[in-house]
Protein backbone atom coordinates (compact mmCIF):
# COMPACT_ATOMS: atom_id res chain seq x y z
CA UNK A 1 0.00 0.00 0.00
CA UNK A 2 2.68 2.41 1.00
CA UNK A 3 4.46 1.70 -2.56
CA UNK A 4 1.58 2.56 -4.54
CA UNK A 5 1.36 6.08 -2.87
CA UNK A 6 4.92 5.99 -4.67
CA UNK A 7 4.13 4.32 -7.76
CA UNK A 8 3.96 7.59 -10.01
CA UNK A 9 7.13 8.82 -8.80
CA UNK A 10 9.28 6.17 -10.30
CA UNK A 11 8.96 6.85 -13.86
CA UNK A 12 10.51 9.98 -13.24
CA UNK A 13 13.13 9.17 -11.38
CA UNK A 14 13.94 6.26 -13.40
CA UNK A 15 14.41 9.13 -16.45
CA UNK A 16 11.23 7.58 -18.55
CA UNK A 17 9.87 11.00 -18.57
CA UNK A 18 12.41 13.45 -19.08
CA UNK A 19 11.81 16.36 -21.03
CA UNK A 20 14.20 17.29 -23.95
CA UNK A 21 17.84 18.80 -23.38
CA UNK A 22 18.35 21.14 -20.74
CA UNK A 23 19.57 24.79 -22.21
CA UNK A 24 22.70 26.41 -20.84
CA UNK A 25 22.66 29.87 -19.51
CA UNK A 26 23.76 32.48 -22.19
CA UNK A 27 27.38 33.55 -21.57
CA UNK A 28 26.68 37.10 -21.85
CA UNK A 29 24.00 36.23 -18.69
CA UNK A 30 26.78 34.97 -16.31
CA UNK A 31 29.27 37.58 -16.88
CA UNK A 32 26.67 40.16 -15.83
CA UNK A 33 27.15 39.64 -12.04
CA UNK A 34 30.56 39.74 -12.52
CA UNK A 35 30.83 42.83 -14.18
CA UNK A 36 28.26 44.71 -12.08
CA UNK A 37 30.97 44.17 -9.22
CA UNK A 38 33.54 44.78 -11.18
CA UNK A 39 31.91 48.24 -11.58
CA UNK A 40 30.75 48.64 -8.04
CA UNK A 41 34.53 47.55 -7.21
CA UNK A 42 36.06 50.67 -9.50
CA UNK A 43 33.24 52.93 -8.55
CA UNK A 44 33.97 52.82 -5.00
CA UNK A 45 37.86 51.64 -4.60
CA UNK A 46 39.39 53.03 -8.05
CA UNK A 47 38.32 55.94 -8.20
CA UNK A 48 38.30 57.80 -5.28
CA UNK A 49 42.21 56.36 -5.03
CA UNK A 50 43.17 58.07 -8.13
CA UNK A 51 41.54 61.70 -7.55
CA UNK A 52 43.37 61.68 -4.21
CA UNK A 53 46.65 60.55 -6.32
CA UNK A 54 46.04 62.90 -8.62
CA UNK A 55 45.44 65.52 -6.30
CA UNK A 56 48.59 64.69 -4.17
CA UNK A 57 50.79 64.62 -7.09
CA UNK A 58 49.52 68.17 -8.14
CA UNK A 59 50.41 69.48 -4.86
CA UNK A 60 53.52 68.30 -4.38
CA UNK A 61 54.43 69.63 -8.07
CA UNK A 62 53.83 73.10 -6.88
CA UNK A 63 56.56 72.78 -3.83
CA UNK A 64 58.88 75.64 -3.39
CA UNK A 65 61.61 76.25 -0.99
CA UNK A 66 60.20 77.86 1.90
CA UNK A 67 57.10 76.02 2.42
CA UNK A 68 55.91 74.66 5.81
CA UNK A 69 55.39 70.80 5.16
CA UNK A 70 54.46 67.85 7.20
CA UNK A 71 55.64 64.48 6.41
CA UNK A 72 53.19 61.08 6.21
CA UNK A 73 55.67 59.99 9.39
CA UNK A 74 54.94 63.30 11.38
CA UNK A 75 57.79 65.39 10.61
CA UNK A 76 57.55 68.80 10.56
CA UNK A 77 60.06 70.96 8.45
CA UNK A 78 60.49 73.69 5.84
CA UNK A 79 61.39 73.03 2.16
CA UNK A 80 64.90 73.69 1.87
CA UNK A 81 65.57 72.86 -1.98
CA UNK A 82 63.68 70.75 -4.42
CA UNK A 83 65.18 68.07 -6.72
CA UNK A 84 63.79 66.01 -9.32
CA UNK A 85 62.82 62.82 -6.85
CA UNK A 86 63.81 63.97 -3.28
CA UNK A 87 63.31 67.33 -1.10
CA UNK A 88 65.42 68.94 1.15
CA UNK A 89 63.58 69.44 4.25
CA UNK A 90 64.98 71.52 7.40
CA UNK A 91 63.55 70.29 10.61
CA UNK A 92 65.76 72.21 13.12
CA UNK A 93 68.40 74.31 13.39
CA UNK A 94 71.67 72.87 11.71
CA UNK A 95 69.71 69.94 10.70
CA UNK A 96 68.44 69.06 7.00
CA UNK A 97 67.34 65.79 5.64
CA UNK A 98 66.44 64.32 2.56
CA UNK A 99 63.21 63.13 1.79
CA UNK A 100 61.15 61.46 -1.18
CA UNK A 101 58.32 63.63 -2.97
CA UNK A 102 56.12 60.87 -1.94
CA UNK A 103 56.67 61.13 1.59
CA UNK A 104 54.97 64.27 1.99
CA UNK A 105 51.50 64.11 3.83
CA UNK A 106 50.67 67.93 4.21
CA UNK A 107 51.50 71.46 3.03
CA UNK A 108 50.58 73.69 6.38
CA UNK A 109 49.02 76.73 4.79
CA UNK A 110 49.39 80.08 5.71
CA UNK A 111 52.42 79.37 7.95
CA UNK A 112 55.67 81.45 6.57
CA UNK A 113 59.11 79.55 7.42
CA UNK A 114 60.10 81.83 10.79
CA UNK A 115 63.21 83.90 10.45
CA UNK A 116 66.31 83.86 12.63
CA UNK A 117 67.91 86.70 11.91
CA UNK A 118 67.63 88.46 14.88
Amino acid sequence: MIFNAFLPLLPQAAGAAAPGPVQQPNFLTALVPFALVFAIFYLLIIMPQRKKQKKHMEMVSNLAPGSRIVTTGGIYGTIMGVQKDKIELKIAANVKIDITKSSIGVILAGEAAPDKTE
